[in-house]
């Protein structure tokens, strides 16, 4: 395999596919946008509450982990589509762990912010 030399222009143009993944994504999945909504909530939260610096981290490395998994979640979901749109048991599982995977993550990052906020709010 040839190694390729650095170029900008690919850089640039690698950020622009990653930035229309990420349209194409909230345009395509209303999860997204209730991400989205949460992510907003929290951060609003966080600046009336006055979270530490050290917090903050913890809810930001909390929420990109639940966005990550929802993206790594629909690429997964989309690509066994593609493979069948017949009914396998083997795809539902594949699917079915991958939307584990998303519920993992929110439920981890909802422990985050319950460590986070209920001090702060009781």
């Amino acid at each position: 395999m040839k190694i390729q030399e650095f170029s900008i222009r690919a850089r640039v143009r690698s950020f622009r596919f990653a930035l229309e993944g990420i349209a194409a994504f909230f345009q395509s999945e209303h999860n997204a946008w209730l991400h989205f909504m949460a992510t907003v909530a929290v951060f609003t939260l966080a600046s009336l509450v006055g979270v530490t610096k050290n917090e903050l981290l913890a809810l930001v490395f909390a929420i990109g982990f639940v966005w990550v998994a929802e993206m790594f979640n629909t690429c997964i979901e989309r690509v066994m589509d593609f493979v069948s749109d017949q009914r396998h048991k083997e795809i539902k599982f594949i699917k079915d762990l991958a939307a584990g995977a998303v519920l993992t993550a929110a439920l981890t990052a909802l422990a985050v912010g319950a460590v986070v906020f209920i001090p702060k709010l009781f």
